[in-house]
C-alpha cells in the first residue's frame, strides 16, 4: 500500500467495496476517472437538492458516489494521474458537508458553525496522516479509520442526519466524538514515536562513545 492509498482515508464501506470490485484491471486503471464520474453525479444531485426537487435525487447521488469512488478503494494508486484521487475525495466530502449545512441552516440554526467545526476536525485528521507518514513513516491504525468512519461513512451519516432534520446537532456530536478520538490517538502515537526516536539517538551516542 502506497501513501496515496492512505491519503484516501477509506472507511469500512469503501474498503469493502474496494475488495469486492476493485481487483478489476479496468477499474484500477481508471481510478481518477471513476472518482470524477462519481463526483459529477454527486454535484448534480446536490444541485437538484438545492432546487427543492426532493430527497430522492440526492439519495441516489450520495449512494452512487460512495459506490463509484469506493469501488476503486484499496488499489495501489501508481498511475500518472492517480494522485488526483485523494484531493477529489476531500473536495467531495468537504463540499457536500458545507452544502448540506447551508441548505439546513434556515430550519436548523447552527448547522453552518457545526459544519465548520467538523471540517476543522477532519482537516486535523488529514494533516495528521500527512505528517505521520512524513516523520514516523507509519500509517494510522486501521481501527482508527473504521471508528472515524472514513469519507464514505461520514457522507452517508451526514446525509441521513440532513434527511431527518438533525444535521446541526448531529454534526456537533460527531465533531466532539471525532475530536476526542483523533486527539487522544495522536498524542499516544506521537509520544511513542518521540520515545522511539530518543532511544535511537541515545543508542547512536553510546556507539559513538565506544
Amino acid at each position: 500500500m502506497n501513501e496515496l492509498v492512505t491519503y484516501r482515508d477509506d472507511g469500512p464501506v469503501a474498503t469493502w467495496l474496494g475488495r469486492l470490485v476493485g481487483n478489476s484491471p479496468a477499474v484500477s486503471a481508471s481510478a481518477p476517472l471513476v472518482t470524477l464520474a462519481g463526483g459529477i453525479v454527486l454535484v448534480g444531485s446536490l444541485v437538484a437538492l438545492g432546487q427543492g426537487i426532493g430527497l430522492l435525487a440526492p439519495t441516489v447521488g450520495v449512494i452512487g458516489y460512495v459506490l463509484l469512488a469506493g469501488g476503486v478503494a484499496g488499489r495501489d494508486l501508481t498511475g500518472r494521474l492517480d494522485w488526483l484521487v485523494p484531493p477529489m475525495l476531500r473536495a467531495a466530502e468537504y463540499g457536500t458537508l458545507l452544502v448540506l449545512a447551508l441548505l439546513a441552516e434556515p430550519t436548523e440554526p447552527g448547522a453552518v458553525p457545526a459544519c465548520f467545526l467538523i471540517l476543522a476536525v477532519l482537516a486535523y485528521n488529514h494533516y495528521n496522516i500527512t505528517y505521520r507518514l512524513r516523520h514516523q513513516n507509519a500509517v494510522p491504525p486501521r481501527w482508527l479509520r473504521y471508528v472515524g468512519g472514513g469519507w464514505d461513512v461520514r457522507l452517508l451519516v451526514a446525509f441521513a442526519l440532513f434527511a431527518v432534520g438533525w444535521l446541526a446537532i448531529g454534526m456537533y456530536v460527531l465533531s466532539g466524538v471525532l475530536a476526542v478520538l483523533h486527539i487522544v490517538e495522536t498524542v499516544i502515537s506521537w509520544s511513542r514515536g518521540t520515545q522511539g526516536y530518543s532511544g535511537a539517538v541515545h543508542d547512536e551516542e553510546e556507539d559513538d562513545a565506544e
